[in-house]
């Protein structure tokens, strides 16, 4: 098994099975999320996906033919078997399945899958009646025994025309799956495993009356990019999100919330924990009463008065804890001018350990938008990073945290 925070090996095996068609778009999805992906195709599963289209989206070679004079010259079913870090099987038909638990090796994919030593896990896809045959059910049942990881097929509508459980769940599932096998391998032997981690992200929204409320413009996408990097490597994450429009991570515990007053009550209750990253972007005020009826115009037109008063500090609140502050705080700061000076002095208010800071002036596109630049405040100094993705900028951070961690003395909470 590579280290977590490696890139990791899929080698995906394609059956002979209509569902088929949807490996392209699987993947894409696990290539989205920094996996390496080969493929092996049966002579089924030739019939519904061409190698070309797999070897254009892959970039490497689709292996075929058990005895190709070109792949077996080096033993080429040993080398798939431990090039990967998981074996997926998707889809899985019937007649690979039986032949997987009857343990043959007659063509490249059953081979291989009996010469692994990686994990494996199939996701099967075959007709409802097919799928409910005894024969199969004892093969499932064999398979399971022998620590092969089943996905459960989905109940609908099939290619046959009958309706029932056989449907290959869908290539988002199959690339959840995936990922969450992955991070319960990082739990066990990743550099943060062990550790809990809490992450706070998005805007969070504050009432004005039934249908209007003051936010901002945070999408989220930093907090969840990581909280899915401190996954990657081991941690037990636990993710408070105000309003966004992000699918929830695979295999992170994420607990929604709207104001800034049920954020606080969610992050007291996540408590305590070992790492604390507070990037949400809470509103600094609230109304003072909601409205319990939408607010109406004005024959005059005057604008109604609003009183604000302050909302919770969360990562305030979070620093100064008496009994459970967590080990590591860092706190973020989106600034629109002097950056690193409202940085500096924030770091030293709050009493967070590090604190990332940006600039979010408009121009820059970072609030809201898919890339970053932050600098890293901490009590060595202040580094500037360039330029990157926000899902560079987690993982550098994550990074970060683990070094830091490996490096300090082992406390309890």
């Amino acid at each position: 098994m590579t280290r977590p925070d490696m890139p990791r090996s899929v080698l995906l095996v394609i059956s002979g099975s209509i569902a088929a068609y949807k490996a392209p778009e699987l993947i894409r999805l696990l290539q989205a999320e920094g996996m390496r992906v080969r493929c092996v195709l049966s002579k089924g599963g030739g019939q519904f996906v061409t190698p070309l289209t797999l070897q254009a989206l892959t970039g490497a070679a689709v292996a075929q033919d058990l005895f190709s004079l070109t792949e077996e010259q080096e033993m080429g079913h040993i080398a798939l078997s431990r090039w990967a870090d998981l074996v997926l099987v998707c889809p899985a038909s019937a007649n690979l399945l039986a032949r997987m638990a009857g343990g043959l090796a007659e063509d490249l994919a059953s081979t291989l899958l009996l010469a692994t030593d990686a994990p494996v896990m199939v996701a099967p896809a075959m007709n409802v009646r097919m799928w409910e045959h005894p024969a199969t059910r004892h093969n499932m049942a064999l398979l399971a025994e022998r620590g092969v990881e089943v996905l459960p097929p989905d109940t609908g509508d099939m290619a046959c025309g009958e309706f029932g459980a056989g449907r290959l769940p869908s290539p988002v599932a199959i690339r959840d799956a995936v990922l969450a096998f992955f991070l319960r391998a990082a739990r066990e032997n990743g550099p943060l495993s062990g550790l809990r981690a809490l992450v706070t992200a998005g805007p969070t929204h504050e009432p004005l009356d039934p249908v209007r409320y003051l936010a901002n413009r945070s999408s989220g996408r930093q907090g969840y990019a990581i909280a899915q990097a401190l996954a990657a490597l081991g941690a037990d994450v636990t993710l408070v999100s105000g309003p966004v429009t992000l699918a929830a991570p695979a295999a992170i515990r994420l607990v929604r919330c709207e104001t800034a007053q049920e954020m606080q009550a969610h992050v007291m209750q996540a408590l305590p924990c070992d790492v604390a990253v507070c990037t949400a972007a809470v509103a600094d005020w609230r109304p003072e009463t909601e409205a319990s009826q939408k607010i109406k115009k004005t024959a005059d037109m005057r604008a109604p008065a609003l009183t604000l008063v302050p909302n919770p500090d969360i990562l305030a609140q979070l620093c100064g804890h008496a009994t459970a502050r967590p080990g590591l705080v860092i706190g973020f700061a989106a600034e629109t001018e002097t950056v690193e000076a409202h940085a500096q002095a924030k770091r030293l208010r709050k009493g967070c350990d590090w604190l990332v800071a940006n600039d979010v002036s408009p121009q820059t596109g970072i609030m809201g938008g898919e890339e970053n630049e932050v600098l890293l405040i901490t009590p060595d100094g202040t580094e500037t990073w360039p330029r990157m993705s926000k899902q560079e900028v987690a993982a550098q951070l994550a990074e970060r945290v683990a070094r830091w961690w490996s490096a300090r003395p082992a406390r309890p909470l």
